[in-house]
C-alpha cells in the first residue's frame, strides 16, 4: 500500500540573510525594471533580507538552457538561502529537463512561487522536497498601494517560521490590475468586492495531509506531457489544490481539465480537494462585477460535477485566496494541510 509522502522541509531564513531572485518562465523584471525594484525593496524593508539577482533574472527571451543554468546554481549557493521567482510565465515546462536534479537535491532551499511555477513546485515534490505555492516579487510587493496585510504574515511565516496557521476568508478581494507601464497606478489600491464567504462540501470530516496541485492548466500540460507526474498512486494521501490562470479559462474548459486527471485515476486519490478563487476579470476579459460572480460560480459548479463522477466522497473546498486572485496566502506545497469540515476551518503548518 502506498503511504502517505513525507517531503523534506526546507531551512527557515533569519533577518539578513541572501534570497535569489529569479527568472524561471517571463523576464518580467527586464520589462518592468521601475515595478521590480519596488518589489526588491519591500524585501529589504519588511523581511530584512538581501535579494540576489541571476544573469537572468531580466534578460527577457533568455534560453531555458540558461534560465536553468540559473537555478540550479541557486540552489547550489551556499549563501543563498531561498528562492523567489519574479513571475510566472508559460514555458517554465522548457525549463524542467535542464536542472542538475541531484544537485537541486542536495542543497533543500525555500522556493517561493506560483501560476507557471507549478512546475518547479512538483519539480521538488518529486525530489522529496516541500516548498511554497505563492508570492511574486513583482506582483505581490510590488503591489498596488503596497503589500497586503495577509500576503504579507504568511509570506513571513514561510519566511521565518514554523507552526500551523489558519487561513481565512478575506474581508475584501479584486480580480482587479494595475498598469505596470505607468507607475501612478501603483500608489493607490485597486478597487475590491466584498468576501462572499467559502463553499464546503462533504464538510463532514477532517483531513490531514501533505498538499499537491497548483494552477490547472500547468498541471494540465504536465499530464500531457507524461514527463513529469508520478503514477497516481504516489499522490495518494495528499491535499489536491488547484487554482485557474488569469486566462481565465471557461467552465467547460476547466470541466473538461478535471475530466481527464479524473480518467487517469488521479481526482480519486485525493481525499480533500481546494479550489482557490478564480480570476474573473482581466484586460482582454473586462467582466463587470455581476459577470465575474457568474464566471465564479460556474466554475465550481464544473469542479463539482466532476467530483460527483470520480470522487463523489470527496471533501471539496471552494474559495480560498490562493491563487491569481488578491490578496494572496502563501502555502506550503507538499508541506502538511489540515481541512476540518465540521468546525469549517483551513489550517496549514509552515
Amino acid at each position: 500500500m502506498t503511504t502517505v509522502p513525507r517531503l523534506q522541509q526546507p531551512p527557515k531564513l533569519v533577518p539578513g540573510d541572501r534570497v535569489a531572485i529569479v527568472s524561471p518562465s517571463w523576464a518580467g523584471a527586464g520589462v518592468f525594471p521601475e515595478v521590480h525594484e519596488r518589489g526588491l525593496d519591500v524585501l529589504r524593508r519588511e523581511f530584512e533580507l538581501e535579494p540576489v539577482e541571476y544573469p537572468t533574472t531580466r534578460r527577457v527571451g533568455a534560453s531555458a538552457v540558461d534560465r536553468a543554468r540559473d537555478l540550479t546554481a541557486a540552489f547550489c549557493d551556499p549563501a543563498i538561502k531561498a528562492v523567489m521567482a519574479v513571475i510566472g510565465g508559460e514555458d517554465q515546462i522548457t525549463v524542467l529537463p535542464h536542472l542538475n536534479s541531484e544537485s537541486i537535491a542536495a542543497h533543500p532551499k525555500a522556493y517561493f512561487g506560483y501560476s507557471d511555477n507549478t512546475n518547479m513546485l512538483n519539480f521538488l515534490f518529486r525530489l522529496g522536497m516541500s516548498s511554497y505555492h505563492g508570492g511574486s516579487s513583482l506582483v505581490h510587493l510590488a503591489r498596488p498601494g503596497g503589500p497586503h496585510p495577509a500576503h504579507l504574515e504568511s509570506l513571513r511565516r514561510a519566511l521565518f517560521d514554523t507552526g500551523n496557521y489558519e487561513i481565512t476568508p478575506v474581508e475584501s478581494f479584486t480580480d482587479l490590475q494595475c498598469d505596470w507601464s505607468d507607475l501612478r497606478t501603483l500608489e493607490r489600491e485597486l478597487p475590491t468586492e466584498p468576501e462572499t464567504g467559502w463553499e464546503w462540501h462533504n464538510a463532514d470530516q477532517v483531513v490531514e495531509g501533505p498538499s499537491w496541485g497548483g494552477n490547472l492548466e500547468i498541471l494540465h500540460w504536465n499530464l500531457a506531457a507524461n514527463r513529469w507526474i508520478q503514477p497516481v498512486e504516489e499522490y495518494r494521501g495528499c491535499i489536491l489544490f488547484l487554482e485557474t490562470s488569469e486566462e481565465m479559462p471557461p467552465a467547460v474548459d476547466v470541466f473538461r481539465m478535471l475530466r481527464n486527471a479524473g480518467e487517469r485515476g488521479l481526482l480519486a486519490q485525493f481525499r480533500a480537494i481546494v479550489i482557490a478563487k478564480p480570476k474573473a476579470w482581466h484586460s482582454h476579459a473586462p467582466l463587470e462585477v455581476a459577470a465575474r460572480a457568474a464566471f465564479r460560480r460556474e466554475q465550481a459548479d464544473a469542479v463539482l460535477r466532476v467530483m460527483e463522477t470520480y470522487n463523489p466522497s470527496a471533501m471539496v473546498l471552494i474559495g480560498p485566496d490562493l491563487g491569481h486572485t488578491d490578496p494572496q496566502y502563501v502555502v506550503p506545497y507538499g508541506g502538511h494541510w489540515t481541512i476540518d469540515g465540521p468546525r469549517r476551518r483551513f489550517s496549514v503548518t509552515y
